[in-house]
C-alpha cells in the first residue's frame, strides 16, 4: 500500500477512536510507519489530512444507507438497516465527529459530516414513502419527522452503548425503532373485509 493510502487508513482509524482533537501527526506517523516528509508531502496540514480521512469515513458510511434505497420489500429493507452488524462500542465514524470540539468550530471539517447526513436522511424518507405507498405504514405518518426519528435513535444508541460499554442499548434501541415502526402498520380492522354471506 502506497503511503498515502497508508496516511489516510490510519487517520480514518484514530479518528475514528480517539477523534480529530486527539489525533496528533506524531501518532499517525507512528501507527502508519510513514515518514515526516512523506506525509506533509501527500498532506501539508493536519486538517488536509483529516478532511481526506473523513470524505472516505463517509464514502464508508453511504453504501450501507443505500441499502434502504434498494429494491423489494420496503419494510424488509427498513428491517435489514436497523438490525445490520455493527462495530457498536467504536460509534458511528461519522457520528462520532460532531462530538469532537475542534471539529464543530471548523465549517470546512463540519461540511461534510453534515452532507453525509442530508443523504442519509433523503435514503430514510424515500423507504418510509415506499412502505407507505406500499400500504405498510400508514398514510398519515409523516416520513420527515419518522426519518429524523429512526437516524436519532441509531445515533443516541451509539452514545447509550458506549456510555455503558454494552451493546445492549443500541440493540434496545433498535429493536423499540422496529416496534414503533409496527404500531405504525395500517390496523388490520382497516383493511376491507370479504365476508361470505350466510346462505337460509
Amino acid at each position: 500500500m502506497e503511503s498515502r493510502e497508508l496516511l489516510l487508513e490510519t487517520m480514518s482509524e484514530l479518528m475514528w477512536e480517539r477523534g480529530y482533537a486527539d489525533t496528533s501527526p506524531r501518532a499517525v506517523r507512528e501507527r502508519s510507519g510513514v515518514g515526516q516528509g512523506s506525509m506533509y508531502h501527500h498532506f501539508p496540514t493536519k486538517r488536509d489530512l483529516a478532511l481526506a480521512a473523513l470524505e472516505r469515513n463517509i464514502a464508508d458510511l453511504l453504501p450501507a444507507a443505500s441499502e434502504l434505497d434498494g429494491s423489494g420489500d420496503p419494510m424488509a429493507r427498513i428491517e435489514a438497516y436497523l438490525m445490520r452488524p455493527r462495530d457498536v462500542l467504536k460509534g458511528c465514524k461519522v457520528g462520532r465527529m460532531t462530538q469532537d470540539p475542534q471539529v464543530r468550530e471548523d465549517p470546512v471539517l463540519l461540511a461534510p459530516v453534515a452532507r453525509a447526513f442530508a443523504q442519509v436522511h433523503v435514503s430514510w424518507v424515500k423507504a418510509l414513502r415506499d412502505a407507505i405507498a406500499a400500504g405498510e405504514l400508514r398514510d398519515d405518518v409523516d416520513p420527515e419527522r419518522l426519518a429524523h426519528t429512526l437516524m436519532a435513535v441509531i445515533q443516541g444508541g451509539y452514545v447509550l452503548a458506549i456510555a455503558q460499554q454494552d451493546p445492549g442499548p443500541f440493540d434496545a434501541a433498535r429493536a423499540g425503532a422496529l416496534d414503533l415502526l409496527r404500531a405504525a402498520a395500517p390496523l388490520a380492522s382497516s383493511a376491507p373485509k370479504n365476508k361470505s354471506k350466510k346462505r337460509k
